[in-house]
């Protein structure tokens, strides 16, 4: 099972490990990861699960498709080259150890 740490912007860690296969906003939700908002449920509709890939992380991840691309200019934090909406990120063993940034707001 992946393990992955979501970076609040004060620098605290959460360490979460979920199954393959779980969404990313889905992980975090289930843990009580805070600054995941996730209004739309995972639709890729809202962008309140804007996170941060970590930069040299980026690769595995992979880029978002058309429709999280075009979502990423409606987040409320800075959008950033390494931007993607958590409920568009599944999770898998070759994302184990992946350091997600979460943004300083979500609305």
């Amino acid at each position: 099972m992946p393990t992955v740490i979501f970076r609040s912007p004060d620098g605290t860690a959460h360490q979460v490990t979920a199954a393959s296969g779980t969404v990313l906003m889905q992980a975090a939700l289930a843990h009580g990861v805070p600054g995941i908002v996730a209004e739309c449920g995972g639709n890729a509709s809202c962008a309140t699960c804007h996170v941060y890939i970590d930069p040299a992380q980026t690769g595995p991840v992979g880029p978002p498709n058309d429709v999280e691309d075009e979502m990423l200019d409606f987040t409320a934090a800075e959008r950033r080259p390494t931007s993607r909406l958590s409920c568009q990120i599944r999770l898998s063993d070759t994302l184990d150890g992946l350091v997600v940034h979460l943004p300083e707001e979500q609305v």
